[in-house]
């Protein structure tokens, strides 16, 4: 995989240091995702912890993500490798309490509208 988006990353800035490997850069922005872990907590191996934060939002803002993601997805539908399945999990997508819809302390209730079946004319 690194073969196919090391030519798509960003070149070095014309000014001023290199930037760190990029490959190591990914690997511990993964990192960081796959292990739900705070960013301090980053192996040693994987570099600074500042420097994979600071490109994770640099590259979020100037495209890159999206550019990769494109990339891969092009090339992945080019070899028609792409078998798309989505699942929600009622357990993980829940509602915020204020969202359950209970009444509000100190206000009155309105009156709701008449229900009308779907068989019956409505009337009026």
């Amino acid at each position: 995989m690194w073969d196919r988006i090391e030519p798509l990353m960003p070149a070095d800035p014309v000014r001023g240091r290199r930037w760190a490997d990029h490959r190591r850069t990914l690997e511990a922005i993964a990192w960081k995702y796959r292990t739900n872990s705070p960013w301090r907590d980053l192996p040693d191996e994987l570099g600074s912890f500042q420097t994979a934060h600071k490109r994770l939002i640099r590259w979020a803002v100037d495209g890159t993500w999206e550019m990769l993601l494109a990339a891969v997805l092009a090339a992945a539908d080019a070899d028609d490798d792409i078998d798309w399945t989505v699942s929600v999990d009622s357990t993980v997508v829940r509602a915020h309490q204020h969202a359950a819809g209970a009444l509000k302390k100190g206000r009155s209730t309105s009156a709701s509208p008449p229900i009308t079946r779907s068989d019956a004319p409505a009337e009026g």
